[in-house]
C-alpha cells in the first residue's frame, strides 16, 4: 500500500477526495483514509506541521497499515536562486537542520541511531515522481531538502541552510518522515512545490502561492498513481 502524507488540509484533501471504497481510522489524533485511487491501494493522512507531528503520523501509518512505501507531498520554500515559486523539488535526500549536538563534537544535523546527516530517498520512487512531474509540464529540481521546526522567512537562515547542507528547499516535515521511514526500512520520497523564497518576502508570498503550489503537488501525485496503476496492470 502507498502511504501519502501532507502537513495541511490544502496539501492532502485533493488526494483524500479521490479515494474510493474508503475506510477512515483515527490514531493518535491523526485521520487515516485508506482505499483505492485508480485501482491502487493508498492510505492518506494529514500529519499537521512540524517534525514531531510528521514522525508520529509516519510511525502510526507504518504500524497500523500494510504500507510498503511513503511519499510526502506539499509546499515548501526555495533555498536556491535556481528554484523559484511554482517549481517542483523531488528530494535526493533529506536532513534535519535543527538537530544540534555540535557541543558534543558531532556535526550539525547528525542523526543518532541512523548515524548520518542526510537520509537518502528511494531512487526508483523519486525518479518515477520526477518523470511524472516532467510529463505534467512542471520545471523540476533534484536536491537536498532541509527540515526543521521553523517557518523559514529569514535571509540569513536561508543562506546558512544552503551553505551548510547544500539544501535547495526548506520545510518542516520531510526530514522527520524520511528519518522514520529509514528506521523502519520503508522506501520513501519527498516532493515539494515551491510557495515562497524562504526570505524576508516569504510571509507575503506564502499566503499568495500556497494553494497554487499545493494543487500542483496533488496533481502530480494523482497522475503518479495513474502511472503506478498502469505498471501494476502489466503483471495482472
Amino acid at each position: 500500500m502507498l502511504g501519502i502524507i501532507g502537513a495541511m488540509d490544502v496539501e492532502i484533501d485533493a488526494v483524500k477526495g479521490r479515494i474510493t471504497d474508503k475506510t477512515v481510522s483515527s490514531i493518535a489524533g491523526v485521520e487515516f483514509v485508506c482505499g483505492f485511487i485508480e485501482g491502487v491501494m493508498v492510505c492518506a493522512a494529514k500529519c499537521s506541521p512540524g517534525k514531531v507531528n510528521a514522525a508520529l503520523c509516519t510511525q502510526a501509518m507504518i504500524d497500523n497499515f500494510d504500507i510498503d512505501k511513503i511519499i510526502n507531498i506539499g509546499v515548501a520554500c526555495s533555498l536556491s536562486s535556481d528554484v523559484v515559486i511554482k517549481n517542483v523539488v523531488v528530494a535526493t535526500d533529506v536532513c534535519e537542520y535543527d538537530i544540534d549536538i555540535t557541543a558534543l563534537g558531532e556535526p550539525r544535523g547528525f542523526i543518532n541511531g541512523l548515524n548520518v546527516i542526510k537520509v537518502k530517498t528511494d531512487e526508483s520512487l523519486s525518479e518515477r515522481l520526477a518523470q511524472t512531474a516532467i510529463r505534467q509540464g512542471e520545471r523540476i529540481h533534484r536536491g537536498s531538502v532541509a527540515s526543521g521546526d521553523t517557518f523559514i522567512a529569514d535571509d540569513s537562515l536561508k543562506s546558512f541552510l544552503a551553505d551548510e547542507f547544500g539544501a535547495i528547499c526548506g520545510e518542516m516535515e520531510g526530514g522527520a518522515i524520511g528519518h522514520t521511514c529509514a528506521a523502519n526500512n520503508i522506501p520513501f520520497a519527498v516532493m515539494r512545490s515551491i510557495s515562497d523564497g524562504g526570505d524576508s518576502s516569504a510571509q507575503l508570498d506564502y499566503p499568495t502561492f500556497k494553494e497554487i503550489a499545493a494543487e500542483k503537488s496533488a496533481a502530480i501525485i494523482l497522475e503518479f498513481i495513474k502511472t503506478e496503476q498502469k505498471q501494476y496492470s502489466l503483471f495482472d
